[in-house]
């Protein structure tokens, strides 16, 4: 082994299912992040900040059979504490400690990293970033195709092709469960078999749903409700005849009908919503519509769940405060930009390197540097020292930096600068009072292709 003086070097290494990340893939990340808080911010959603460590009973008994998933320990003063498993949560026990320095209703977005102690594989990890938007505080479906509506243009402001957010609502699957006869009991047997429709198949969710006690009779009556398709209208007036006279069912399908109506009055594109009453999601916290926006191609599965929970935040208050929400994931989103080239993938910040010819050149390109800097340029100075220019092109060229700036004696001298673009080659010369808006000019011909600077 190694050894730094006396101590043994120690091989360095990550947690499984936990990731550094480099300059270049951060730089993709917070490019989709900023986008993202846009798109929210234009909705008039607000950020908030809660803690990663939460006590433990803030977090149990909400997530059903997933609150195994949860990272818990005892700290140094002997609480029992755990790491956010969501950012819903959090969400109510925040509204619950700040309630009367609100105004509901009320509106807010958090993008911040969760925990889960889940197996990981492709697109799933133990930490990973969540991208979430709430209104708290109304029961109106106007809010639920809000959060919707969030989703559509966020998910279009990054060029996600064909994704599809599918609806249904929790009351649906109860009352489907009760006109087939399912004991009551057993109705979250019937809700989580549902949520692996798309995995295993009819014929397994009957053969998962039977091994579970619910008879092979009502087992086959409740998939054949949710296998019911077509446009909305159409499909809810289905379910309105086939479950007539259960209360469940026709708070749903109103809920539902105003839900698509409103999506209509927003001018949502139809492309990318549908009526899906196979949709379950596993948290048992939902309590009304329900949603999950995926993508076909790659088949990378569910890029956000979302849903109503009008019953989370009174479990802190002891009274109810209607709420809904939607969560996408920015890991499984980053995987689907970067394997269909969905966005341009720069890989460094800095958008040109000044070099350094020679000492006695130093403070020109000292000055040069701080201009372009105070000209919201991003601007960097070489700082090796070995100053030959050759290795000073090679550092521009493996950090993938667009732009050099060569000042040397002769261009010191005609106070000019000269600029080029490491992608085609092209060269100009500029005064040094010009560098600035020359770069900006360079850098969008390089972005939009056009000139030698793009090819």
């Amino acid at each position: 082994m190694a050894r730094t003086g006396d101590r043994p070097a120690r091989t360095p290494q990550v947690l499984k299912g936990m990731r550094d990340l480099l300059p270049q893939q951060m730089v993709l990340r917070q490019h989709v992040i900023g986008t993202f808080r846009r798109v929210f911010e234009r909705y008039g959603f607000e950020p908030i900040e809660t803690p990663v460590l939460e006590y433990l009973d803030v977090l149990t008994g909400k997530y059903g059979e997933d609150e195994k998933l949860i990272y818990h320990f005892q700290d140094r003063g002997g609480r029992e504490v755990g790491l956010r498993y969501d950012l819903t949560v959090p969400l109510a026990r925040f509204v619950a400690t700040h309630r009367h320095e609100l105004v509901f209703p009320f509106k807010r977005y958090h993008i911040e990293p969760v925990f889960r102690a889940d197996r990981p594989q492709r697109g799933r990890y133990r930490q990973f970033w969540q991208c979430d938007v709430d209104i708290v505080g109304t029961a109106s479906m106007l809010a639920d195709a809000e959060v919707i509506m969030v989703w559509i243009d966020a998910l279009s402001a990054v060029n996600m092709p064909n994704f599809v957010v599918h609806i249904n609502h929790r009351k649906l699957l109860q009352s489907m469960a009760q006109v087939a006869g399912v004991p009551e009991a057993q109705a979250a047997t019937i809700h989580r078999a549902i949520d692996k429709l798309a995995k295993i198949g009819r014929d397994g969710v009957h053969a998962e749903m039977v091994n579970h006690g619910i008879p092979p009779e009502a087992a086959d009556r409740v998939l054949d409700l949710v296998a019911l398709e077509g446009e909305p209208a159409e499909v809810l007036a289905e379910l309105r005849r086939r479950l007539a006279g259960n209360q469940l069912a026709e708070e749903g399908i109103a809920d539902l009908e105003n839900l698509f109506r409103y999506l209509g009055e927003l001018n949502a594109d139809p492309a990318h919503y549908q009526l899906d009453l196979s949709l379950a999601r596993g948290l048992d916290y939902y309590t009304g519509p329900v949603f999950e926006a995926m993508v076909k191609e790659p088949n990378i599965g569910s890029l956000g769940g979302a849903g109503r929970y009008d019953h989370l935040i009174g479990m802190f208050l002891g009274e109810d405060i209607p709420a809904t929400g939607a969560s996408l994931g920015l890991e499984r989103i980053i995987d689907v930009i970067q394997e269909l080239h969905l966005l341009p993938q720069p890989r460094t910040v800095s958008e040109v390197l000044v070099t350094v010819f020679s000492d006695e050149g130093l403070e020109a390109s000292l000055s040069l540097v701080s201009q372009l800097r105070a000209g919201e340029v991003n601007a960097e100075i070489y700082l090796g020292e070995r100053r030959d220019l050759r290795r000073q092109v090679q550092y521009a060229d493996r950090k993938g930096i667009p732009l050099v700036a060569f000042l040397g004696p002769d261009e010191i001298a005609a106070g000019t600068v000269n600029l080029r673009v490491m992608a085609s080659g092209e060269q100009v010369t500029v005064p040094v009072s010009a560098a600035a808006e020359t770069i900006d000019r360079l850098l969008k011909q390089e972005r939009s292709g056009d000139g030698a600077a793009g090819q």
